[in-house]
């Protein structure tokens, strides 16, 4: 894709002035009295999120020239957002910017604003933009551009309905994301997945059309540190025979988030170079409604040998991450993570913003919620609170996959911890999406969770 990252000084660049109640005085008599004035006259007032288009001497072709552009940001007794300045991709014109002065963080505010120009075109046109920046040199433009191409790659998969992002297609996106950084890619579908022993994996969806398969990617040196990525690729959920009300499928093409979300930390993970041995698996299903679907009250030995009985089939996605936190944690990697669209008891505690994340490893969450809260990705810890292991409890089996009404991320959390024996292992459970339109966040499908991740991988093996 292409950047809206300019890789030198170019000419005839348009200013952007970040500006506050405190610095706005001296903004004003840097532009001079006939644009502050424009200003004045347009009740320009300097707070956040408020922007105005100064008027340039002439033009081409007959267009009015742009002379610069005020954006306020929050005062300093206010809680800053540095995707803030994600909000004037949807004001500025075509052109190229720079920013006259420094934002509250300048490599967020370049990241918002590139993401905030995204569009998901595939089934409808829309308008092309031709907005370029400047970047200060202190900016990794390299790393600000495989930031953005991950990004737009997951809401991108996201975004498309699964008549056209089924397992097979979700597939088809992985081998094309691991040809292009020469990583091996293998898949086992079907029937196949009994043969080779992932039953769960297989049992939630072999009632669809689109046969089920586990995707498997490796790359990098062998001989470097081992983390394995495993995304949650439920490309849609009915709910099974428990099956969802309208409202509750409504946007269940979201359901292959965790896929989506850990195929653009690879692309991030790669493009870099880090130096590991990753691997990432998705085990890709539907969980639909047929003569073959998986039942309440069945009983399936998963490939670690605990048999589960089924208290509700749309507690599916934990199913599939079981067989492959299985596989996963054989290999005995330095650090095994998954990502899953799992709960919406993990919304209800903590909003559709703020994923929430499980381990046992207290330096790894401190060292996550770090990177989070420096990369505006954040995310909040929930405890493995053994205590509800009770609630999972089966009568006829050694564990149910659901655990009552109350506490469902913990005890989805906890059932997933059963299947991993790794003390680095650190579950998050995410929502993919943004309902309404924020600064650098369009409406539609969003990657949660990763670009801290990919901070803190790169803090460790970059």
């Amino acid at each position: 894709m292409d950047s809206i990252f300019l890789t030198r000084g170019a000419a005839d660049t348009v200013p952007v002035w970040f500006v506050t109640a405190a610095n706005y005085p001296e903004v004003r008599k840097n532009l001079g009295a006939e644009l502050a004035a424009f200003a004045d006259a347009a009740g320009f007032e300097p707070k956040a999120g408020r922007h105005l288009l100064l008027p340039g001497k002439g033009g081409k072709g007959g267009k009015a020239a742009l002379g610069g552009v005020l954006f306020g940001l929050e005062a300093p007794d206010e809680t800053p957002d540095p995707f803030l300045p994600g909000r004037l991709a949807q004001h500025l014109p075509d052109g190229t910017y720079r920013f006259a002065n420094e934002p509250h963080d300048a490599r967020l505010a370049a990241l918002a604003l590139a993401l905030g120009l995204y569009r998901f075109t595939r089934y409808r046109k829309a308008e092309t933009r031709a907005i370029k920046f400047d970047l200060p040199q202190s900016l990794d433009r390299d790393d600000l551009q495989r930031v953005v191409e991950a990004v737009t790659l997951a809401r991108d998969l996201i975004n498309t309905p699964a008549n056209d992002m089924g397992p097979a297609q979700l597939e088809q996106a992985a081998r094309k994301l691991a040809s292009r950084h020469a990583a091996t890619v293998g898949a086992i579908v079907g029937d196949e997945l009994l043969e080779k022993n992932f039953p769960l994996i297989h049992a939630v969806g072999r009632a669809s059309a689109g046969a089920p398969r586990l995707i498997d990617i490796a790359w990098g040196d062998a001989h470097h540190p081992k983390v394995t990525l495993v995304g949650k690729g439920v490309c849609f959920d009915t709910g099974g025979l428990d099956i969802k009300p309208d409202t509750g499928m409504l946007n269940m093409k979201k359901d292959m988030g965790g896929a989506a979300t850990a195929l653009a930390l690879a692309h991030m993970i790669m493009a870099r170079g880090l130096k590991l041995r990753l691997r990432v698996l998705i085990p890709a299903v539907e969980n639909s409604i047929a003569g073959g679907s998986f039942r309440p009250r069945d009983i399936y030995t998963s490939r670690k040998g605990i048999s589960v009985e089924i208290g509700n089939t749309d507690a599916e996605g934990r199913l599939v991450l079981a067989d492959a936190l299985a596989l996963a944690d054989e290999d005995k990697p330095e650090l095994i993570v998954d990502f899953a669209t799992l709960t919406g008891a993990a919304r209800v505690a903590l909003g559709p913003d703020l994923p929430a994340f499980f381990t046992d490893d207290d330096a790894l969450a401190a060292e996550l919620m770090r990177h989070g809260a420096t990369e505006n990705d954040p995310l909040w810890r929930l405890p493995l609170w053994r205590p509800y292991e009770a609630m999972l409890e089966s009568k006829v089996a050694d564990i149910n996959n659901v655990g009552g009404s109350q506490g469902g991320a913990i005890t989805a959390a906890l059932f997933m911890r059963r299947f991993v024996t790794a003390k680095s292992w650190l579950h998050v459970d995410l929502f993919a999406w943004t309902a309404a339109a924020k600064a650098g966040r369009p409406e539609g499908g969003e990657l949660q969770a990763a670009r801290a991740l990919y901070a803190m991988l790169a803090a460790r093996y970059g």
